[in-house]
């Protein structure tokens, strides 16, 4: 029976027996981290084999030795292997160090200083500047351009993507609006995958801004949890058909594919934006790491062998998101009380309870040594409108340790939506 369908004596009896249960799990000591998407130990020790790589005596590629300066674009061994994933050119795919959080940062923050190759000014010139984000949507995404201070506009995400409507028509009307972040594979949190339709219009979509960008965070791009691969758009070129070369900014990074800390990051686009940007990195260093660039060629070999270790990621993550389905399915589907994703790539679940009720089920949890990210992380400036939004995050924990960190959160998020109903009763 539904929870909007019990009566007051009936919610009673329920929250009755609810916090008899939760009480109880203070005594267990429970210490469970579900907060960010890290890869698990067993996911690292996948890649140990890059300890020993490229190995003594091996620091040449293509004429390249590794050990020395130079080289800003990266090696074009294993940009190449990359291009081949995006279905790109490897002409328009550059490698630097380890995290594409850090290119993502340098490209809005290059833009404030100096402007893009469309701009008029320095956008730091500008006398207003807005960005879009697609919400529920990844938090550090958000902190770069809160950090900036850039104004952020919520963007509905559905299950095609961003509510393009909405997109067209903020665009098309607001010179202001310079840019807006995409993660359109596996989106972070809710799973969603952008299709054809969606990609297609943020192509050829009109702006009032000649120097619009889109960042495309492709940081899922191979992270399945089924035996198949999405497929990968290639926007650079769908945006050059419409007339528009420069607008997509796409990243990605080997972080959860060998080490989360030392991984190699990627940055394609049309040739005009990759000459742009290495020309202010080309400022503050004199070229990546093209040491552990050679260890991660060596590692792969090519593009199928990134897929197939893939293949190895999936059979231990995909254990763990069915658990967390299970465990969620056991708690809440009898009540009807929450909504949760069921993505088949990424690392996140998108857990949606009732209006008001997110807070206060995080709040439970870590009372009882259950660790959430804060409610509202998935929105700009932390701020959830109606207070609904859990990221899940069940890769790092052993699986037994995600069985018991999700049935404590669909006991708390049941709890907090009983507790909640009874005050309306």
């Amino acid at each position: 029976m539904a929870l909007s369908d019990l009566s007051a004596d009936e919610l009673a009896r329920l929250e009755s027996e609810l916090g008899s249960e939760y009480d109880s799990l203070a005594d267990r000591g429970l210490s469970l981290d579900l907060t960010r998407g890290k890869p698990s130990p067993e996911q690292l020790d996948l890649s140990e084999r890059l300890l020993s790589l490229p190995g003594e005596g091996d620091h040449l590629a293509g004429g390249t030795d590794v050990r020395n300066y130079g080289g800003g674009a990266g090696l074009p061994e294993l940009r190449s292997i990359m291009a081949d994933l995006l279905g790109v050119d490897a002409g328009r795919v550059i490698a630097q160090d380890n995290a594409s959080l850090s290119i993502m940062y340098d490209l809005v923050t290059f833009s404030m200083m100096f402007g893009t190759p469309d701009s008029e000014r320095a956008w730091k010139d500008e006398p207003k500047l807005r960005w879009l984000c697609p919400v529920p949507g990844y938090d550090r995404h958000f902190n770069i351009t809160e950090a900036l201070g850039i104004e952020m506009i919520p963007v509905a995400l559905d299950e095609g993507g961003p509510d393009m409507d909405q997109v067209e028509y903020l665009v098309s009307t607001d010179p202001s609006i310079k840019g807006m972040w995409c993660v359109p594979i596996y989106s972070n949190p809710t799973g969603t995958v952008y299709s054809d339709h969606t990609v297609s219009r943020l192509a050829r979509m009109a702006t009032a801004a000649p120097d619009f960008r889109v960042v495309w965070d492709n940081a899922y791009v191979v992270h399945t949890l089924t035996e198949d691969f999405p497929k990968v758009p290639d926007v650079d070129s769908l945006a050059a058909e419409a007339g528009h070369p420069n607008r997509f900014l796409q990243v990605c990074s080997t972080s959860k594919i060998t080490f989360a800390g030392a991984g190699v990051s990627f940055l394609s686009s049309s040739r005009e934006n990759l000459d742009w940007y290495l020309g202010h990195t080309g400022n503050r260093s004199i070229g990546p790491n093209k040491v552990n660039q050679l260890a991660h060629a060596r590692f792969f070999g090519d593009a199928d062998g990134v897929l197939g270790h893939m293949q190895k990621h999936r059979e231990i993550v995909a254990p763990k998101f069915e658990a967390a389905a299970a465990a969620l399915e056991r708690r809440l589907d009898r009540y009807d009380v929450a909504h949760w994703t069921r993505p088949e790539g990424g690392y996140f679940i998108d857990l949606e309870v009732p209006d008001g009720t997110a807070t206060e089920t995080v709040r439970l949890a870590k009372e009882v040594g259950v660790s959430l990210t804060p409610a509202g992380s998935a929105y700009p400036y932390g701020q959830d409108p109606d207070d609904r939004h859990i990221r899940l995050a069940p890769t790092l924990p052993p699986l037994r340790e995600v069985e018991t960190a999700m049935d404590v959160v669909g006991l708390c998020a049941l709890l907090a939506a009983c507790r909640a109903a009874l005050l309306t009763v």
